[in-house]
């Protein structure tokens, strides 16, 4: 985050908490949409949710606006997903000028792939396996149903800490999306049981979890946060050609150039999906069905 951004956005937020905090103490503010999706399936109409990061944006690169870091200053608890790098950049700040806003790190428990890749995902070169995070935890924990029960079970800890007067009510509409979560997980395995290719190709690797616990491998065309050389690409196409993959997937925030290069030197079908995506199961579950079409 630029310098100056940085700390105009913590102007914002001291700001914001020396306004009037009572009449806006029923905010929780999220990173990303598909923490909003949880968390509302668990607080129902008790708290207003807002995410930091709009649709179309990349959590990765997003500099929050003045008025989002106000309506987080006015927030009783921030949720933040873990390990996106802007998140950890800014909050230790944000405890420091907010000492009464509780933080939660949503990625308590999860057990994490580290490198930005995760245990299958073989990206092409060894040099091809930073994703700009060097070897820290992999960000994206959401994008696997598994993890998705240790997430929503950190968000449910922390809402009943926060309102425990409502602690029944909070518990009941966690069993609801825990089944959920379990139903989608096993449409998810059900889906993927006996695809042809269990590879894949994918513009930034956020699939990584999902790859890891449903048996896949993903391959990333971005190398260290950056569009490929000539080269990188030949080698990415090499080994396409030879694990016989059929899918290419871009995020819709990212360019599509060169995803596109790809999938027609290689004859595969490119897709764009959204992992950011509120309706959370049911992205994934669209997920799993290109690939297990991808004979189609």
């Amino acid at each position: 985050m630029n310098k100056y951004i940085f700390v105009l956005a913590f102007s914002f937020i001291f700001l914001a908490c020396n306004s009037k905090r009572e009449g806006e103490s029923n905010v929780l503010t999220v990173t990303i949409e598909p923490q909003r999706y949880f968390l509302e399936q668990i607080v129902g109409d008790k708290f207003q949710i807002n995410t930091l990061v709009p649709p179309g944006s990349s959590p990765e690169t997003y500099e929050p606006s003045p008025s989002a870091m106000i309506k987080l200053g006015n927030s009783k608890a921030y949720f933040k997903v873990g390990f996106l790098g802007y998140e950890n950049a800014w909050t230790s700040k944000l405890s420091e000028n907010n000492p009464d806003l509780k933080i939660v790190d949503c990625s308590l428990g999860i057990e994490l792939a580290y490198g930005g890749h995760g245990h299958h995902d073989h990206s092409h070169g060894d040099a091809h396996h930073d994703h700009n995070h060097g070897d820290a935890a992999d960000p994206h924990v959401w994008s696997s149903a598994k993890n998705a029960i240790f997430f929503s079970q950190n968000m449910l800890n922390a809402v009943i800490d926060l309102d425990v007067e409502n602690a029944d009510f909070y518990r009941a509409n966690f069993e609801k999306l825990t089944q959920k979560i379990i139903e989608t997980d096993s449409v998810l395995t059900q889906l993927l049981q006996d695809i042809s290719s269990r590879s894949f190709i994918i513009y930034h690797p956020a699939l990584a979890y999902f790859a890891r616990d449903y048996d896949l491998e993903q391959h990333s065309i971005e190398f260290e946060g950056k569009n490929p050389s000539p080269a990188q690409m030949k080698e990415l196409v090499d080994l396409a050609k030879s694990e016989n993959i059929k899918i290419v997937f871009v995020q819709q925030e990212f360019d599509v150039k060169n995803t596109e290069v790809i999938a027609k030197e290689i004859g595969a079908k490119s897709h764009t999906i959204n992992p950011l995506s509120y309706e959370w199961a049911k992205e994934l579950i669209r997920i799993a069905q290109i690939l297990a079409d991808q004979d189609k």
